[in-house]
């Protein structure tokens, strides 16, 4: 067996022996609930008595950095350096989960203990983090762990490449000093590429690569027109009702399929190599996924060029008056919450200014206009060599043709990695859709866990024997 069969089957062994279980659980345990105000100890915690003595372990040195935003939880940095003349990889991931929710869960003991139900394709690993994002990261490091250990086995212990390691604790309150961060340990955080794990595959069998993230802005609409209600009886036809002017005011940003309808908030036309990657990808159809609705959104594209490659403007809530206890009375005011997903390209610098702008062209005017805080989109060419390595990685590893997504649906906070560290992002998720990420009885597929392992170890190994070929930053 050559050193890269070693180094899988070590993967799969480490897995199937029940060693990788036995780390993620006691992560898991760690209650690193970055929403609560009193989690600072177990966000420390995480970092200080756990992720810094794993990688310890492998022979990385770690930091850890208070946060610039003193209310928020710690940074760590760990370097594993073989030679000035090798290429760099970064790793990151989030030690923070959202909060536990413990009296909703229905699968074991709650979401602080993993629970292991069902057997075959079908097992899955419950508890708070199993897929956001501690099992992610816990994979990419178990994969370097093992290629080690079969590297040394084959008499050589070195990598052949460099090792970076960011963890942050606030990516789930939006990765508050995460940016400024980065751009005060940019020669720390030097490195080649980003190679990272979070999010879920297109499907829960088909492994997937994705270079960046649509970004996101959330602003609101409030239209207040007087001090109080007033009986619709006395002054129904006399006075102007904020919810329906602010409803039509809505309608003329988004019509009634989806489509997006202020001209600044569009997206430029999709690159052919976007349009290339996305072809013929179906989004959907795994147990658990809600059905695709196939007229909503911009016509003429395909689900996923909707979902990956275009913008969508959201509703997410909408109030007037008193929803749960209604009343024969004109209210005085109304509010709605927008939600603009957004593509590389989409000018987002003045988005309340355009919303503005749009709403007096189409008169309506007094609507306020809040300014949002925009995470910005990125997206990685789809031809860059680090993407073309990756893929051909993952196919010799699986058997099978992974999925390019030239950026997630969601977000992340990608725009760190690219814009101020200016590096080419390659992501490997090892969740699937229907993960319940974020909400009671999160889990993982046991099944996706094994095969993230084992083309993450991959990954890792084929670096080693590609780094000298492999493109470097500034060469």
């Amino acid at each position: 067996m050559d050193g890269r069969a070693n180094a899988l089957a070590g993967a799969q062994a480490h897995f199937d022996s029940g060693d990788f279980l036995r780390d993620l659980r006691r992560r898991v345990a760690i209650r690193t609930e970055s929403q609560d105000p009193s989690s600072g100890p177990a966000l420390q915690a995480y970092l200080a008595d756990e992720i810094a003595p794993s990688l310890a372990t492998m022979g990385f040195d770690s930091q850890i950095h208070a946060n610039p935003e003193a209310a928020y939880g710690p940074l760590l940095i760990a370097t594993r350096h073989e030679g000035d003349s090798l290429p760099t990889v970064l790793v990151y991931g989030h030690g923070d989960v959202i909060r536990g929710q413990d009296s909703s869960w229905t699968q074991g003991e709650g979401p602080w203990a993993v629970a292991v139900r069902g057997e075959g394709d079908g097992e899955r690993w419950y508890g708070r983090g199993t897929a956001d994002n501690k099992g992610q990261h816990s994979i990419n490091f178990a994969a370097l762990a093992q290629v080690l250990a079969a590297r040394g086995r084959s008499g050589a212990a070195r990598l052949g490449f460099n090792v970076k390691v960011l963890i942050e604790t606030g990516e789930e309150t939006g990765s508050p000093g995460l940016a400024a961060f980065c751009a005060a340990h940019a020669a720390e955080l030097a490195a080649d590429v980003l190679i990272a794990s979070d999010g879920p595959r297109l499907r829960r069998d088909s492994p997937t690569v994705f270079l960046g993230s649509r970004g996101v802005a959330n602003f609101d609409l409030r239209l207040t027109l007087r001090e109080g209600g007033h009986h619709s009886g006395n002054w129904g036809g006399l006075l102007r009702n904020p919810g329906t002017v602010l409803l039509n005011a809505i309608a003329s940003m988004v019509d009634g399929n989806g489509r997006i309808l202020v001209r600044a908030l569009r997206p430029p036309p999709i690159p052919a190599n976007v349009k290339a990657a996305l072809a013929g990808l179906q989004f959907g159809g795994d147990p658990g996924d809600p059905a695709v609705d196939a007229s909503w959104g911009e016509p003429g594209l395909s689900p996923a060029e909707r979902v990956i490659a275009w913008n969508t403007l959201e509703v997410l809530a909408f109030k007037t008056g008193n929803p749960d206890f209604p009343v024969n009375a004109i209210p005085h005011t109304a509010k709605a919450t927008l939600h603009l997903r957004h593509v590389v390209g989409t000018a987002v610098g003045d988005i309340a200014g355009a919303v503005r702008a749009h709403l007096a062209e189409h008169g309506f005017a007094g609507i306020e206009v809040t300014e949002p805080v925009v995470m910005a989109a990125t997206r990685l060419d789809p031809d860059n060599a680090w993407v073309r390595f990756t893929l051909d990685s993952i196919e010799r590893s699986t058997g099978k043709v992974p999925v390019l997504l030239p950026n997630l649906g969601g977000s992340l906070p990608n725009d760190v990695f690219a814009d101020i560290l200016g590096l080419p992002t390659v992501w490997v998720p090892h969740s699937y859709a229907a993960c319940s990420q974020h909400a009671p009885d999160e889990h993982v597929l046991a099944s996706v866990m094994r095969e993230g392992l084992t083309l993450m170890a991959g990954l890792f190994w084929d670096l080693c024997e590609a780094a000298a070929g492999l493109p470097r930053r500034g060469h």
